[in-house]
């Protein structure tokens, strides 16, 4: 059995020594992108592997005055869109050669507390998933210069950060309008996010100017705080007014399906025929069998290299990026006729 209370450390330069190269050798050849001779990696590879040697990244690190480490900041883990987005930027940060730092938060506005701990890991950037930042700590990064890129969300006028990438919100949410208004729906509502977000305000913005184009306006408007129990209770509210709306259109996912066990279960409501539902996301479980959840999806792949991309082109160049709004796709599924 090895006794830990004895282990050492294998050095760069005794792989040098037994692969035969230099020391600058091993150490491009374990550097992301470096240029070195296959046959002079394949011998020291060979050498590694024989000796048990692992790359030293704190002090690779050190000499490059770079950790290597992304932070990423999500607001709401538990919400199916952002553990997929946090997923992809994890991977898409691996693929090149760094590594990520998570930090939860319970609630958006909860990033400002956790962003100045994040700066004492020495993170190269942070990715930051809707979650509204102030002034205070945006100032902060900028000293330190280190980059924030924004998900999922605009920056507003007084966050200088190094790029903000969303889906088109606008044109996501006018494509429900135009699907609703096409299939007769006559009495639509809408239930907002969190009032101070830009996702959802934008999806109100597109969902409105989008029913205005068919001569629609909206019977009713609720919030639901982006989650299950507050879309639950904004369900209750606009089901059981006296001008009960034909079409629900919810601004995620998660609210959408509260929205559905709701007009069921307690309404009697037949979907779509005496309510037509969506939302926007496409979270996996709106996609079960229960639910078949029409819905807008966000390409969280692209947006996951769209906005590592921001972050290392400011690493390299100093830059911002211009704001960059991808295109959605709508998903039609049984919750709409």
């Amino acid at each position: 059995m090895t006794d830990l209370g004895k282990r050492r450390w294998v050095t760069s330069l005794e792989v040098a020594q037994l692969a035969g190269v230099s020391r600058s050798a091993v150490s491009r050849c374990f550097t992301p992108g470096a240029s070195i001779a296959e046959e002079t990696r394949w011998r020291v590879m060979e050498a590694a592997e024989q000796l048990g040697y692992r790359p030293n990244a704190i002090a690779r690190g050190l000499n490059t005055q770079r950790s290597g480490l992304i932070g990423i900041v999500v607001a709401d883990v538990g919400n199916p869109f952002y553990a997929r987005l946090v997923e992809a930027l994890a991977i898409e940060i691996q693929g090149r050669g760094k590594a990520p730092l998570v930090f939860a938060a319970k609630e958006a506005g909860a990033a400002d507390a956790l962003l100045p701990e994040l700066l004492s890991f020495q993170v190269d950037g942070v990715l930051v998933t809707s979650a509204t930042l102030s002034l205070r700590v945006t100032r902060l990064y900028d000293a330190a210069r280190t980059p924030i890129v924004l998900l999922d969300r605009m920056a507003e006028d007084d966050e200088d950060v190094a790029g903000d990438i969303s889906a088109d919100n606008v044109a996501g949410a006018a494509m429900i309008a135009d699907l609703f208004a096409e299939t007769g729906r006559r009495r639509p509502a809408f239930i907002a996010g969190l009032e101070n977000t830009s996702t959802s305000r934008d999806r109100a913005t597109g969902f409105i100017a989008g029913l205005s184009r068919h001569g629609l306006d909206l019977v009713g408007r609720d919030v639901g705080q982006y989650d299950y129990a507050g879309g639950q209770a904004a369900a209750r509210r606009l089901l059981g007014a006296s001008e009960r709306p034909d079409a629900i259109f919810c601004a995620n996912d998660e609210m959408a399906l509260a929205v559905l066990d709701v007009a069921r279960s307690e309404f009697g409501l037949s979907v779509p025929q005496d309510l037509s539902v969506a939302g926007f996301d496409n979270a996996a479980p709106g996609a079960l069998a229960a639910y078949s959840l029409t819905t807008v999806d966000q390409d969280i792949e692209r947006m996951a290299h769209e906005a590592v991309g921001m972050l290392e082109r400011w690493l390299q160049t100093g830059r911002q990026s211009s704001p960059l709004r991808l295109p959605c796709r709508l998903v039609r599924r049984a919750t709409t006729l």
